[in-house]
């Protein structure tokens, strides 16, 4: 099998060292990967720190017709592009393709915001002091960009670092998850292909235990990470003068009221508890119902649970495929088998074969079970029974997370209710928590993260504001 190159400062390289992904389902080997030595990690740096004004100088029209190319090319090879998402994650090939699917549009939308980007005048001769001056605010990239990511959307959760740092015209060096490279890899490739200045970009397979060299230096000024809550506070107090952003776990709820239809919140709330097998941190993991309807709602919940289709992740009828790796799938059954120690009942799945867990739905959960506090990452429900609105919103602040909640509910009274109260960076009224738009401002509050992705969002994430002020003008 050929090895394959990462990409240092925009050119293919190999280093002395090499990573093998294999299938999570079935084992068999997906890629071999080259692994950057010390050395090349620093000229991946060097570059990035040299191109620093020319990325920031770089003409909206370059920039922007890059993120467009990207954005082509991703659409063209799009089944190729899945079916290596499939092969290194384990994700069945009916979400891998709404992968690419959305980091086509996260490109684009990267395009377009970057076409929008301009600066702001304002006058301050609204005081008699400041007659004559202008005011001209623009916003300049800190600097080049760490961006670190996650294995469970291996192609768009890299775009989303990716392309807002060109939409900034902030060079970005790119470490992805060791376990799911490839995607990021052709990504690479496909960057290469632009004209974007050498030193612009460079994606670096390092392993986890050579990270902090990347995010303790200090010609990397901002670090975006995504990932679990302790490994990204543990960043942000490794580096406190840097500007860190951080997009992080949860334990998402869905809140099912009296009025909602239950039809459509059992088979939204089956599905998107499951799918990427839980691996997301907005999939649905904590379900609160509303006692009138409690009884009815699971009766609905569990046959829908039941009626997912598991197995391999490159058939086309898959919806839930394995965890990333057996060790992953063996963490969350010892989850369920505490939880059930405890007292909790299941009510469908909470077995496990290899790396995939059966879609599991529990009942009588102990507050202080870890399926109920912690992040799962797995295809596990809690069903929860609560009196009404005032101590579903109250379950939903029981955590220590604070991502996204859905609200199932018919009640626009309700609804705003929920946006004032619930302690979340995002409220999805009729649907569950796993509901995001690329182009939306996405992050939370809590243990979740600061900042914000969302390409308008971001962009303004890794720029500041500078002010130049006119004296002297005739306005």
């Amino acid at each position: 099998m050929d090895v394959r190159p990462f990409w240092l400062a925009g050119r293919p390289a190999t280093g002395d060292t090499e990573l093998t992904v294999t299938n999570p389902h079935d084992g068999r080997v997906v890629a071999v990967c080259s692994v950057p030595a010390p050395e090349q990690v620093e000229e991946a740096v060097a570059a990035a720190a040299a191109v620093r004004a020319t990325a920031a100088a770089l003409p909206i029209h370059v920039r922007a017709e890059a993120l467009a190319h990207v954005s082509r090319r991703l659409a063209e090879r799009a089944d190729e592009i899945a079916r290596l998402i499939t092969a290194e994650n384990g994700k069945p090939i009916f979400w891998a393709r709404g992968e690419v699917g959305r980091a086509v549009s996260t490109f684009r939308f990267a395009a377009e915001e970057t076409r929008r980007l301009g600066g702001e005048t304002v006058r301050l001769d609204t005081e008699a002091a400041s007659a004559g001056r202008l005011a001209y605010v623009s916003r300049v990239p800190y600097g080049p960009v760490l961006g670190i990511t996650p294995f469970n959307f291996p192609l768009n959760l890299v775009a989303h670092k990716v392309a807002p740092a060109v939409a900034a015209g902030a060079p970005i060096v790119l470490k992805p998850a060791p376990a799911t490279p490839v995607s990021s890899l052709v990504l690479g490739e496909i960057l290469a292909e632009t004209d974007l200045p050498e030193g612009m970009f460079s994606v670096l397979p390092v392993p986890n235990d050579r990270a902090a060299t990347l995010t303790e230096d200090p010609r990397l000024p901002v670090v975006s990470f995504t990932g679990s809550a302790p490994v990204g506070y543990a960043i942000m107090d490794q580096v406190p003068r840097k500007h860190v952003t951080l997009e992080l776990g949860g334990n998402a709820a869905a809140v099912v009221l009296a009025d909602a239809d239950l039809d459509w919140a059992a088979s939204r709330i089956a599905l998107f508890s499951n799918y990427q097998a839980g691996q997301s941190c907005i999939a649905v993991q904590r379900v609160i119902v509303e006692a009138s309807v409690h009884d009815d709602f699971v009766a609905r919940l569990v046959p829908a649970v039941e009626a997912l289709v598991t197995g391999d992740p490159a058939d086309e009828k898959t919806q839930v495929g394995p965890l990333v790796s057996v060790e992953a799938a063996e963490r969350v059954e010892r989850w369920v088998g505490e939880a059930v120690s405890a007292g909790a009942r299941v009510l469908t799945g909470g077995t496990r074969d290899g790396a995939t867990v059966a879609p599991t739905v529990l009942a009588d959960v102990p507050a202080d079970a870890k399926v109920s506090r912690e992040e799962v990452f797995g295809p596990v429900m809690i069903v929860q029974r609560v009196s009404g609105v005032d101590e579903a919103f109250a379950a939903v602040n029981d955590s220590r997370y604070g991502l996204q909640a859905g609200v199932f509910t018919r009640s626009l009274e309700v609804a705003f209710r929920a946006n004032r109260e619930l302690e979340v960076g995002g409220v999805i009224i009729g649907d569950v928590p796993s509901y995001r738009a690329d182009q939306m401002p996405y992050g939370g509050v809590k243990d979740s993260g600061v900042g914000r992705e969302g390409i308008r969002s971001a962009i303004a994430d890794l720029t500041y504001e500078k002010v130049m002020v006119l004296t002297g003008l005739t306005l």
